[in-house]
């Protein structure tokens, strides 16, 4: 049976709460909810800026990825998690433009998109992620 193991990294933020921020067990990477923030300052970035906001959390959990020996290709599943139904669009473009420029060939990770309330008021979008490491 293989061990679980907290997977870490200063690329990006390190945990806010109880939480690792992504875990390992055997390929089974699982990546706990991102936000924009910048890893250096935790500084929450880009206020009101949804696009920006989802740039930054997709490389904040591309950053977790990459640590837990994965890569962004090893991504198979993609929760986004926004405030408003209103930023969808700007997100969607965003997401679609950072998914595309990270992925080699034609397999896109699956995606839900879910509208609700998050933990800071400033966080417009939280994304999360399930990869597989390649063997």
């Amino acid at each position: 049976m293989s061990e679980k193991i907290a997977v870490r990294t200063e690329l990006a933020p390190a945990p806010a709460h109880t939480f690792s921020q992504g875990v390992r067990k055997g390929p089974f990477v699982q990546v706990s909810g991102q936000g924009p923030v910048d890893p250096a300052t935790n500084q929450y970035l880009f206020p009101g800026d949804v696009a920006a906001q989802t740039i930054r959390t997709l490389q904040n959990v591309k950053a977790i990825v990459e640590a837990s020996g994965a890569t962004f290709d090893d991504i198979v599943m993609l929760r986004v998690y926004l405030t408003t139904r209103d930023d969808f669009a700007a997100m969607n473009d965003a997401y679609g433009e950072f998914v595309a420029a990270n992925t080699t060939g034609d397999v896109l990770p699956c995606r839900t998109t879910v509208f609700t309330g998050l933990p800071r008021a400033e966080m417009l979008v939280e994304i999360d992620a399930v990869a597989i490491v390649a063997e």
